[in-house]
């Protein structure tokens, strides 16, 4: 992989974390763009390296959040830290559970299923749509709120449905307050990533991999800056009702991967 391919994923991969088009779905299709050629054991490690990268982007925006959730971790009152550290961990249930037990079948899905990721970024369009119509309030996340947002989220394990997209529109649909479904659904995120990054590290599938360290680092800083200016952009993009532009993307996007489908 040339330096300048791992920059130009690295910047995909940053921005479309955040950005509710399915950051897996583009970064596969990038990769294929550019006909990259790696070994699958160095695509693996690119991968958890730029996952790194825009989960650290997240720690840097919602430093202050984080440190509230590990205090709330660490006392035993039940005050509203500790309540929220609750729900973050109610969030992450359903994607963690679906992740262990169905990790074959999910590779799977992301094996030249273009019909599939057509028809789930439609719908994932069709989400965006109706969550920047929704009614404006100012409740925060309850917990049945965050199993249902986690959910939305295990569903999102899907080729095509964006995670983002998914849980923050599910949560303005639930009658969250606009910028604090969008944190929520970013700060969500963060333990699976590195429970993911744990996993691909511990089956040893990147373990072989001679990478040189250059693209790596340059690819992942491309990330990391990226995601800072896609994760701030997006929360003020759901606070200003302008998620429909990117359900316009999406629509179209999903059209024209159905029809190239058939």
């Amino acid at each position: 992989m040339s330096i300048l391919e791992a920059i130009i994923l690295g910047i995909i991969q940053g921005l479309t974390e955040f950005l509710p088009v399915s950051s897996s779905g583009h970064l596969e299709l990038a990769k294929a763009i550019l006909q990259d050629k790696s070994l699958p054991e160095e695509s693996l490690l690119f991968t958890v390296v730029l996952h790194f990268a825009t989960a650290l982007s997240t720690i840097v925006v919602f430093r202050k959040e984080i440190v509230e959730i590990f205090q709330g971790l660490l006392q035993f009152k039940w005050n509203e830290q500790s309540q929220f550290s609750v729900k973050i961990i109610i969030s992450m249930m359903p994607a963690a559970i679906i992740g262990v037990l169905f990790n074959d079948q999910i590779e799977a899905l992301f094996s030249k299923q273009t019909l599939l990721v057509g028809a789930m970024l439609i719908i994932t369009g069709l989400l965006l749509f109706l969550a920047d119509r929704a009614k404006r309030t100012d409740k925060i996340v309850s917990f049945s709120n965050a199993l249902l947002i986690g959910i939305a989220q295990a569903i999102a394990i899907l080729p095509g449905i964006s995670r983002s997209g998914a849980t923050i529109s599910v949560s303005v649909l639930l009658g969250v307050d606009r910028e604090k479904a969008a944190r929520f659904s970013f700060l969500m995120v963060v333990p699976l990533i590195f429970g993911k990054m744990a996993k691909d590290i511990l089956d040893g599938g990147i373990s072989e991999s001679s990478m040189d360290i250059l693209p790596l680092l340059l690819g992942a800083i491309a990330a990391f800056v990226a995601g800072l200016i896609a994760c701030t952009w997006m929360i003020n993009l759901v606070k200003k009702s302008q998620l429909k532009y990117f359900s316009y993307y999406c629509f179209a996007a999903g059209t024209i991967a159905i029809f190239f489908s058939l």
